[in-house]
C-alpha cells in the first residue's frame, strides 16, 4: 500500500475518487469548500436538498462532478461539528474504507487530515488514515473455499493544504501503514485454530520474522529440555496434559545506538488452547479460547511494526507459549509446583493458567537488566466485568511506567485503565501449603491476578495489561482485534523520544 502526500488545488487532483468529509452543520471544511466553487455548488446543492445526509459514518459517492479533474467524489458524514473527536473520526474512516473496499479502484485520495481535532495533529490523522485502510481491508479466509475478491486499493493519497504539513503527514502514514500491517498480522494469528496454532507454529513465525528482518531480529527458543533445566516448572505444568510440546520464544531487537542499552521487555501470554485443563471450562463459546494467545499475538504484531519503523531502542519480546489440555499427566487442583523464581504456588484452578507460564517468562526477563517490563495477557473474565470491552487493564508497580503506558493508549487511541495494585488484596494469595496460591478468589480478580505476577517482578519496573476484553470480539463479528499493539509500538516510539531528549540535554552539558 501507498500513501503519498500531495498538496495543491483539490480541483485538479486527476484520481479515481476523491474522499470529502462534511459535518452536519453545511460549513464545509477548506477542501470541500474548494472542491464545491469548481463545481457548481454540487456540494452544498447535495446537502440542502437533502440528498446526502451527512450524519457520522453515511457515505455517498458522486459518480460525475462537473468541473473537477476526478473521477468521482465520496462525501462522507462526520456528524455534528462539536461531537467530532478521535472515536467519530475513526468511525468515520472505518466507513470510507469498508465502503470503498467494495469498488474496483486502484487509488483514492484523501482530505481526512483538515477535519478540526483538539490537539491532533496533521501526523496523527495521516497515521489513522492509514491504519483504517489495513483495518478495512483485512479478510481471514485462509481455510474457506471460496474466498472475497481482494480489494485493487494500493494507493491512497493524502491531500493536506499546506506544504509545511507534508512531512508530518508522510512520517504519520509511514508509521500508520507499519502499525496496520502489525495490527492485522496479530489478529491472523489470534484467528487462526489452535489446531494450526500451537507453541511449535509460534516459535515457527518468530524465526520467519528474524529472517525476513534483514539481521535486525535474533531469536532463541527455549524447547521442554531446556525449560527443564532451567527449571521453568510453573511453565511446563501447564503444558503437561498436551500432546503439543511447551515453548519460551525470545526475539531481541537491537535498535539503539548503544547496543548495551536496557531494552524494553514485551511479555506474551501465549496459551494457543485452554480447555481450563482439569478445570474445565463450559462447552458454550469455548471454541473462542483459541484466542487465549492473544497476548503473544500483539507481541509478534509490535515487533512486526517495531521491523517496519526500526526505531532507536532496544526491545526483548519473550513468549511462554503451552496448550493448556486436561489428560492423565495434567496438573491438577492442589497439587503445589516450583516455579523459576524459587516460589512454590498451590494450583487451586487449573484455569488460573495464564499467570502460570507468565511468572516464570517474567522471571527469565530479569537477565536481560530491563529498563522495563509489560506483559500482555487475555487473563482474566474479571477485566470484562470491570471494564467490558472498551478499555484494556492496566496494573504496575511503577506509577512513572503506568502513566507512560496511559499516554501512549491515548496518543494511539488504544487505550488503558489503571487499577490499584495495593498490597492489602496480596493476602487473598495465601496459601496453607505453599508460598502463594495461583488464585484469590472472586473479589477483584483482575488485581489479584496482577498481585500473583507482581510477586516475580519485584526487581524492574513492571506493568501488566490485561487485556481480556479489548483482544477480540465475539458474535457475527468474531475475529481478534489486534489490540494492543498500536499501544505498546507508541509507548516504544515514545521510548525512542525520551532517549533522544536525554541525550540532547548531555551533549549541552557536556
Amino acid at each position: 500500500m501507498e500513501f503519498p502526500v500531495r498538496t495543491g488545488s483539490p480541483a485538479k487532483v486527476e484520481s479515481a475518487c476523491i474522499v470529502i468529509p462534511v459535518f452536519k452543520d453545511e460549513t464545509l471544511l477548506p477542501t470541500a469548500a474548494r472542491l464545491n466553487d469548481a463545481s457548481e455548488r454540487l456540494i452544498t446543492q447535495l446537502l440542502e436538498r437533502g440528498d446526502f445526509d451527512a450524519r457520522l459514518g453515511n457515505v455517498q459517492l458522486v459518480p460525475f462532478a462537473p468541473g473537477l479533474s476526478t473521477d468521482r467524489l465520496l462525501l462522507v458524514g462526520l456528524g455534528k461539528r462539536e461531537t467530532c473527536r478521535e472515536a467519530a473520526f475513526r468511525k468515520a474512516l472505518d466507513a470510507t474504507f469498508t465502503f470503498l473496499a467494495s469498488l474496483s479502484l486502484d487509488e483514492v485520495t484523501m482530505a481526512f487530515t483538515e477535519v478540526p481535532l483538539t490537539e491532533r495533529g496533521v501526523d496523527w490523522k495521516a497515521r489513522m488514515v492509514a491504519e483504517a485502510v489495513h483495518r478495512a481491508l483485512y479478510r481471514f479466509e485462509e481455510f474457506k473455499s471460496e474466498k472475497t475478491p481482494a480489494s485493487r486499493l494500493a494507493r491512497v493519497e493524502l491531500l493536506v493544504n499546506e506544504q509545511s504539513d507534508a512531512k508530518a503527514a508522510t512520517e504519520g502514514a509511514r508509521i500508520g501503514d507499519a502499525l496496520g500491517q502489525g495490527i492485522n498480522y496479530a489478529r491472523t494469528l489470534g484467528n487462526l485454530p489452535g489446531n494450526v496454532c500451537t507453541p511449535n507454529y509460534l516459535a515457527e513465525q518468530a524465526e520467519a520474522l528474524s529472517q525476513a528482518s534483514d539481521g535486525a531480529l535474533q531469536v532463541e527458543t527455549l524447547d521442554e529440555a531446556a525449560l527443564e533445566t532451567l527449571g521453568a516448572h510453573s511453565l511446563l505444568s501447564v503444558g503437561r496434559g498436551s500432546e503439543q510440546p511447551s515453548r519460551l520464544i525470545v526475539m531481541r531487537y537491537q535498535g539503539a545506538e548503544d547496543p548495551d542499552e536496557a531494552p524494553h521487555v514485551l511479555v506474551g501470554k501465549g496459551i494457543t488452547f485452554d480447555t481450563g485443563g482439569i478445570s474445565l471450562k463450559p462447552g458454550e463459546a469455548m471454541d473462542e479460547m483459541k484466542f487465549d494467545m492473544c497476548g503473544a499475538a500483539s507481541v509478534f504484531g509490535t515487533l512486526k511494526a517495531i521491523l517496519g519503523i526500526r526505531p532507536r531502542v532496544n526491545l526483548v519480546a519473550i513468549v511462554a507459549a503451552a496448550e493448556n489440555m486436561p489428560d492423565g499427566r495434567a496438573t491438577k487442583p492442589g497439587d503445589i509446583i516450583k516455579t523459576l523464581k524459587g516460589l512454590s504456588v498451590e494450583v487451586l484452578n487449573t484455569d488460573a493458567e495464564g499467570r502460570l507460564v507468565l511468572c516464570d517468562a517474567l522471571t527469565y526477563a530479569e537477565r536481560f537488566e530491563p529498563a522495563s517490563v509489560v506483559d500482555i495477557a487475555t487473563l482474566t473474565g474479571a477485566c470484562i466485568i470491570a471494564l467490558g470491552h472498551h478499555a484494556t487493564g492496566l496494573l504496575s508497580n511503577d506509577d512513572d511506567l503506568a502513566l507512560d503506558l496511559l499516554d501512549a493508549g491515548e496518543a494511539a487511541w488504544d487505550r488503558a485503565w489503571h487499577l490499584p495494585l495495593w498490597d492489602e488484596y496480596q493476602e487473598q494469595l495465601d496459601s496453607n501449603f505453599a508460598d502463594l496460591a495461583n488464585i484469590g478468589g472472586r473479589p477483584a480478580g483482575t488485581i489479584t491476578a496482577a498481585c500473583f505476577l507482581s510477586r516475580f517482578a519485584d526487581r524492574f519496573p513492571w506493568a501488566h495489561l490485561d487485556i481480556a476484553g479489548t483482544a477480540w470480539s465475539s458474535g457475527k463479528q468474531k475475529g481478534a482485534s489486534g489490540r494492543p499493539v498500536a499501544l505498546l509500538t507508541q509507548y516504544l516510539l515514545d521510548r525512542e523520544a525520551d532517549a533522544e531528549v536525554d541525550n540532547s540535554v548531555d551533549t549541552r552539558t557536556d
